[in-house]
């Protein structure tokens, strides 16, 4: 497959590119800053340069066409004003969508948040993202030309991944390290059968690939 990830220097991204990459897909990660190209090379992936803030839907449309998956992974990130989350977790997400809608690449898979809600109630930082991260997962739940699965990771860590993991609609809080979470991206992309699904995500029990069927009636 050709996978275009957005966002395609984050954390989990690069994990991901790693991943898709050894198994032998090709893929492209989005980045803002040309230095952060090397990085994508190491991991396996093309670096395509295009700031999702400023982009024309037309412009980040041309970087998907010929893609079989696109993964918006993109994130304002820790430190960033609330001014970003919008910009970014919400606005950059909606772009990105309808750039995959404009295109016809149906696979649609999204890096969201637990407690993402558009109704979510605050006035900090971490409220502002919640609420952005639920706006935009509700407009892309509401595209029927994407086949989408929205992925909600509970606390992130830098933990070794363990293969282990809950990932049901629901699951409560708890963590899961990066590499986890890349590994479930990943079987998702395998797993056309879990789109239309909104699924939360900890460590746990089951092996990936058993989580995934899982959920996706297998």
């Amino acid at each position: 497959m050709r996978i275009v990830i957005a966002g395609g220097h984050g954390q989990i991204a690069l994990r991901l590119e790693r991943l898709l990459a050894g198994r032998g897909d090709e893929v492209a990660g989005i980045i803002r800053r040309p230095e952060q190209a090397d990085d994508l090379r190491a991991a396996g992936a093309e670096p395509v340069l295009c700031d999702l803030e400023s982009a024309s839907v037309e412009e980040v449309a041309a970087h998907l066409q010929g893609a079989d998956a696109a993964v918006f992974a993109a994130g304002a990130g820790p430190g960033s004003g609330a001014g970003l989350k919008d910009t970014v977790d919400r606005a950059a997400a909606v772009l990105f969508a309808d750039a995959a809608v404009r295109t016809g690449v149906r696979r649609h898979v999204v890096v969201s948040s637990m407690g993402a809600d558009p109704g979510h109630e605050g006035d900090e930082i971490f409220d502002a993202y919640l609420r952005a991260k639920g706006e935009a997962d509700a407009y892309v739940r509401g595209l029927d030309a994407l086949d989408w699965t929205i992925l909600r990771p509970g606390m992130l860590t830098d933990d070794a991944g363990t293969g282990l993991v809950r990932l049901e609609a629901s699951t409560g809080r708890g963590p899961v390290p990066r590499d986890d979470v890349a590994a479930v991206l990943a079987e998702l992309l395998d797993t056309p059968a879990t789109a239309g699904l909104t699924l939360e995500l900890i460590s746990g029990s089951a092996p990936v690939s058993v989580a995934v069927k899982s959920v996706a009636g297998n």
